[in-house]
């Protein structure tokens, strides 16, 4: 049997404990231990993480010690998986170790919910996590990050221009192209797997099947 760590807590708008309860069932079902932490503690405890296959985050605008990022990045670095989506992972915590670990961070999204496309980039369409998955309708938030050149993203979304309005009003996108930004990738840390989907925000963003499966897999995927 392996064995997953859950972390969740921070911001209640992305509903970590509902949110990760949508997986829990799905990782013991593959085989794993789960054990779930309300807490960042045990990302000090080295020999816990060290018998981690895989750490789940769901921790949103949060604060995380020196200490504690530390022990999460050295744990991955050594062949614990990490993996996440949405502001659980890339809207967590305001730290450059953490920033390096997960190849990205989050810095705006266009108010509310917006319809939009998930594109799985064309040389990558073989790739385990979305393999046999075509262009993805969304209706939820679409995230601007910075990311890690060295990320291999998997999938994408564009942000496209907006015309000013008939008063002449200034775009609400100031770009004067269309630009594409990664939305699902993967990384490696040493000897560790990160997985990391910018989609996720509400519960029912999970109902889209690809979403549910790209997740899923992302998982799997990181995993020791």
């Amino acid at each position: 049997m392996r064995d997953a760590i859950v972390v969740r807590g921070g911001w209640d708008g992305h509903v970590p404990v509902q949110a990760t309860e949508l997986f829990i069932p799905f990782l013991r079902d593959r085989g794993f231990a789960v054990e779930v932490h309300s807490d960042l503690d045990v990302y000090t405890d080295a020999a816990r993480l060290a018998a981690a296959d895989l750490v789940v985050q769901c921790w949103s605008i949060g604060t995380i010690t020196d200490a504690q990022a530390d022990g999460l990045a050295e744990a991955v670095r050594a062949g614990t998986g990490f993996a996440g989506w949405h502001g659980g992972i890339v809207g967590a915590f305001h730290h450059t170790t953490y920033h390096q670990l997960t190849g990205g961070v989050f810095v705006h999204h266009p108010p509310g919910f917006v319809h939009h496309e998930l594109t799985v980039a064309p040389d990558r369409a073989d790739h385990p996590v979305v393999a046999g998955i075509g262009p993805v309708r969304l209706h939820t938030e679409k995230y601007w990050v910075l990311t890690d050149p060295l990320n291999d993203v998997l999938a994408t979304v564009t942000f496209d221009t907006e015309p000013a309005d008939g008063a002449g009003a200034a775009s609400g996108t100031p770009w004067r192209r269309a630009v594409t930004f990664p939305a699902v990738w993967t990384r490696n840390w040493g000897a560790g797997r990160v997985f990391v989907s910018t989609v996720g925000h509400k519960l029912d963003d999970f109902d889209v099947p690809e979403v549910r499966a790209i997740t899923e897999r992302g998982l799997l995927w990181a995993a020791r």
